[in-house]
C-alpha cells in the first residue's frame, strides 16, 4: 500500500483520537484541538496525501471548526508579509528569466568556478552563506534561486548528463542554498530573527548585553563547521555527485556566453532593479532604517517588483515585465507557508506552545549536557512545524526562569535554544529559504525530509557539544 493511501486515513485518525482523548493537566480544550489539527495537517504533509499546497489550506477549515483558533486569526497568516516579500521575489526573478540574465549570470559561475559539480554547490553554499549572514534568510533564498535554477537549466539542455544525474544535481542545489541560508543567519547577531529576541531577553532578565562581537565568537565557528559539514553531507551522502562534471568545460561554457551575445538593455535594467533591491537589503540595517524606520525586507522586495512594470522595455510594448508573465508564481508554495504560519499562530494564542515549554520542567535533575541535548532537540523538531521567530519568543523565557531555579547559568539553555531554532532542515514550512526552493519544483517532499532529518541529527549534535564545551570557554563563564 502506497504511503500516500495510509498517510490519507491515518491523517483524520490521528486527529480523531488527539482530539476526544482526555485533555492532558495543564493543557486548554483549544491547544489539545490544535495539537489535535497539527498532527493530521502534519501527517498529510509527510505521506503526500493530497498535494502538500491543499493540505496547507486544510487549517482554513478544521481551526475554526474545532474552536482551536478563530477564521480571522487562521486566515491572517495567509497574508503574512513574508507572503508578499515571496511575492516581490518571485516578480524579481521572474523578470531575470524572461530576459535571459539568469542564463549570462549562472554561465558566467560556471565559467569562474568551473565544471566540477562539488566546486558549484560549495561556490553557491559559500556565496548564500555569507549574504545570509547580513540580509535576511528569505531575502538570501530568493536572490539565489533564479541563479541556480538558471545553472540547473543550463545542464539540463546539454543533454549530456543522464535524467538521473539532473535530477540529483537539481535537487543537491536546491537544497545546499536552502541549508546554507540557514546555516548562515546564525552566524552574525542580525542575521536570523531568534538571536535577536535572545539578546533582548537576556538584556531584560538579567542585563546582560550580548554584542555583535560575542555573538560572532560562537556563532561564525559553528556556521562555518556546519556549512562544510552540509556540503560534504550533501554532495557525498544524500546524493553522491563526486566526480561529476558539467558538460563541455570551459571551452563550451565560453562559447555559450559568445552566443549571448552583448547584454542588451533589458538584461541591463533587470540587472540594475535586481542589484539595487540586493543592496537595499543588504544596507537595510545600517542606513535604509535610519532614514525609513518602518523599512522591511517586504517593502524592498515588492518597491523592485513595482519598478519593474514601470520601466519601459525597448524590444516590445510595455514594461520590463507583464502582469500575465508576474502571475506565473508558484501559488502553491505561498500557500504552503501560509499554512505553515497558521500553525505558529495557533500555537501562541491557543497556549500550546507555552504547555509544550513548560513540559520541559522534567528535565530536571539530569545531567547539563543532556539537558541542552534535550532542549537542542526540542527545539529543533518544534521549529519544523512553528515560526523559529514564536518558538524563541515563547520557550527562552521560560528557560530564562528554569536556568535560574536550578542555578544554572541561562546562557546554557538559552544559547542552545537560540541556534537550534534556525537548524530546521526537513519541512518546507520549517523555514523560508526551505519553501523557497521547494518552490522550484525541483524537490520533492521525501528528498527535503530524507536530507533534512539527517540535518537535523548533525545540528543538533554539533550545538550540544559546542555550548557544553566551547561556550564556557569562549564567553568565559
Amino acid at each position: 500500500m502506497k504511503t500516500s493511501k495510509i498517510g490519507l486515513f491515518l491523517g483524520p485518525l490521528s486527529f480523531v483520537l488527539l482530539f476526544l482523548m482526555k485533555t492532558p493537566e495543564g493543557m486548554s480544550v483549544e491547544a489539545q484541538a490544535v495539537l489535535a489539527c497539527t498532527s493530521w495537517i502534519a501527517i498529510w504533509w509527510m505521506t503526500e496525501a493530497i498535494p502538500i499546497a491543499a493540505t496547507a489550506l486544510l487549517p482554513l477549515v478544521i481551526f475554526p471548526l474545532t474552536g482551536a483558533v478563530s477564521m480571522k486569526l487562521t486566515s491572517e497568516a495567509y497574508g503574512h508579509p513574508y507572503i508578499f516579500l515571496f511575492v516581490g521575489g518571485f516578480i524579481i526573478a521572474k523578470s531575470i528569466e524572461r530576459w535571459n540574465l539568469h542564463k549570462r549570470i549562472a554561465l558566467g559561475i560556471i565559467y569562474i568556478i568551473g565544471s566540477n559539480v562539488n566546486s558549484i554547490v560549495l561556490g553557491f553554499m559559500i556565496a548564500t552563506a555569507f549574504l545570509s549572514m547580513w540580509i535576511s534568510n528569505t531575502a538570501t533564498s530568493v536572490m539565489m534561486l533564479p541563479i541556480g535554477l538558471a545553472i540547473i537549466s543550463q545542464v539540463e539542455r546539454s543533454g549530456e548528463l543522464t535524467s538521473k544525474q539532473q535530477n540529483v544535481f537539481g535537487k543537491v542545489l536546491m537544497l545546499a542554498i536552502a541549508y546554507s541560508a540557514s546555516i548562515g543567519g546564525i552566524a552574525t547577531l542580525i542575521g536570523t530573527p531568534p538571536n535577536l529576541v535572545l539578546a533582548g531577553i537576556l538584556e531584560e532578565t538579567f542585563a546582560i548585553e550580548i554584542t555583535f562581537e560575542r555573538w560572532l565568537a560562537i556563532g561564525l565557528p559553528f556556521s562555518i563547521v556546519m556549512l562544510f559539514i552540509c556540503w560534504w553531507y550533501l554532495t557525498r551522502i544524500s546524493f553522491s555527485v563526486d566526480g561529476m562534471k558539467l558538460p563541455g568545460g570551459k571551452k563550451e561554457i565560453a562559447a555559450q556566453l559568445k552566443k549571448l551575445g552583448n547584454i542588451s538593455y533589458e538584461e541591463k535594467m533587470v540587472g540594475v532593479v535586481f542589484g539595487i533591491t540586493a543592496f537595499a537589503w543588504v544596507t537595510k540595517s545600517f542606513v535604509l532604517e535610519k532614514i525609513f524606520p518602518s523599512i522591511n525586507d517586504t517593502i524592498i522586495a515588492m518597491t523592485g517588483a513595482i519598478v519593474l512594470f514601470l520601466i519601459p522595455s525597448k524590444s516590445r510594448k510595455g514594461g520590463l515585465i507583464y502582469w500575465k508573465e508576474a502571475v506565473e508564481l508558484p501559488w502553491g508554495v505561498l500557500m504552503l507557508y501560509g499554512g505553515g504560519l497558521s500553525i505558529a499562530a495557533a500555537f501562541q494564542s491557543s497556549g500550546l506552545a507555552t504547555w509544550i515549554g513548560e513540559q520541559m520542567n522534567v528535565i530536571e535533575g539530569l545531567s547539563l549536557f543532556l539537558m541542552i541535548f534535550i532542549i537542542v532537540s526540542l527545539v529543533n523538531f518544534l521549529t519544523e512545524l512553528t515560526s523559529n521567530l514564536a518558538t524563541t519568543a515563547m520557550l527562552l523565557p521560560i528557560l530564562a526562569s528554569m536556568a535560574v531555579a536550578l542555578d544554572i547559568n541561562p546562557f546554557y539553555f538559552m544559547v542552545s535554544a537560540a541556534m537550534a531554532a534556525s537548524c530546521a532542515f526537513m519541512l518546507p514550512v520549517a523555514t523560508p529559504p526551505n519553501a523557497v526552493v521547494f518552490g522550484s519544483g525541483k524537490l520533492k517532499m521525501k528528498d527535503m525530509i530524507g536530507a533534512g532529518i539527517w540535518m537535523n541529527i548533525i545540528s543538533i549534535l554539533i550545538i550540544s557539544l559546542l555550548i557544553y564545551f566551547i561556550l564556557p570557554i569562549l564567553w568565559g563563564f
